[in-house]
């Protein structure tokens, strides 16, 4: 059983339970109802978020609720600090391409109006001649 936060984060059961766990206390069995999985089995993998001092449990007459104690992932997030550059060159080239493609756009649409402009102007000129004659 893992109990290092970056072995109990490498299960995808346990980051979606920590992920719902950040919208407040839920029961196990709430939790349970999240998954395809069995209640023990859920309650297996929140032994091992709390072991890892990932959540805390907290009785309630026969229920157990589950709170997230984000503290320990302040170590994830210190280990990725180094490696941010890379997704936010990324993210900005992304940008900078959506906004091109956004101004492309608007100059498309913009030569559109104006092409439908021209359209209307020259319909309106050959109906003030058909009038004339």
């Amino acid at each position: 059983m893992p109990t290092d936060v970056f072995g109990v984060l490498a299960n995808p059961v346990r980051r979606k339970l920590l992920e719902t766990l950040r919208d407040g206390p839920r029961s196990t069995g709430e939790l349970a109802g999240l998954f395809a999985l069995g209640r023990p089995a859920v309650s297996e993998h929140l032994a091992v978020l709390k072991s890892a001092g990932l959540v805390r449990e907290e009785p309630r007459g026969r229920h157990r609720y589950y709170h997230l104690k984000p503290a320990p992932l302040a170590e994830v997030s210190e280990w990725l600090h180094p490696f941010e550059h890379y997704w936010k060159q990324r993210l900005d080239a992304l940008a900078d391409l959506l906004d091109e493609q956004r101004d492309q756009q608007r100059e498309h649409e913009h030569d559109e109006s104006a092409h439908d402009e021209n359209a209307h102007d020259e319909n309106a000129h050959d109906e003030n001649e058909e009038n004339e004659t």
